[in-house]
């Protein structure tokens, strides 16, 4: 069960007419499609910011989270770097992804494309308290592969 929607204004840019909204694809979707303000060749091995022709204002206290299309992953080795990127409450500029080419071939993007997801995402703030010494625990300073395999 999803807690109650947030309202997100939305601000569709010049680059971005014609082109559809971010939007929940099926009723259990947590994240919802946006798609790509532009037409570009993405390189093997390369990387390249994508314009989507919107821009947000999130309400204080959520963040927007940019992450990979799975079937374009999978399928073509197209990934968000930075992973999940935040977008935070107080940006008001062009929603802009970092699309990888990660694959050994070219990949094509058309304007319209669906090119990553977003997930809205409450955000806990912290703050850093100088100490001597950390509590314990069973793991310590075990760091990368210290648990398992």
């Amino acid at each position: 069960m999803f807690s109650m929607p947030i309202e997100i204004e939305v601000k569709r840019l010049p680059n971005g007419a014609g082109l559809d909204l971010p939007r929940h694809e099926t009723p259990g979707a947590a994240g919802m499609d946006i798609c790509s303000a532009e037409s570009t060749a993405l390189r093997a091995g390369a990387r390249a910011l994508i314009a989507t022709g919107f821009a947000v204002a999130i309400p204080e206290g959520f963040e927007i989270q940019v992450r990979p299309r799975s079937g374009l992953a999978f399928k073509h080795g197209i990934s968000v770097l930075n992973t999940p990127g935040t977008i935070d409450s107080d940006y008001r500029g062009e929603v802009k992804v970092l699309l990888a080419n990660l694959s050994e071939e070219d990949f094509a993007i058309s304007k319209g494309d669906r090119i990553a997801q977003i997930v809205v995402a409450p955000v806990q703030r912290g703050v850093m308290v100088e100490v001597e010494k950390l509590s314990d625990t069973e793991r310590g300073t075990g760091g990368f592969g210290s648990t398992g395999v």
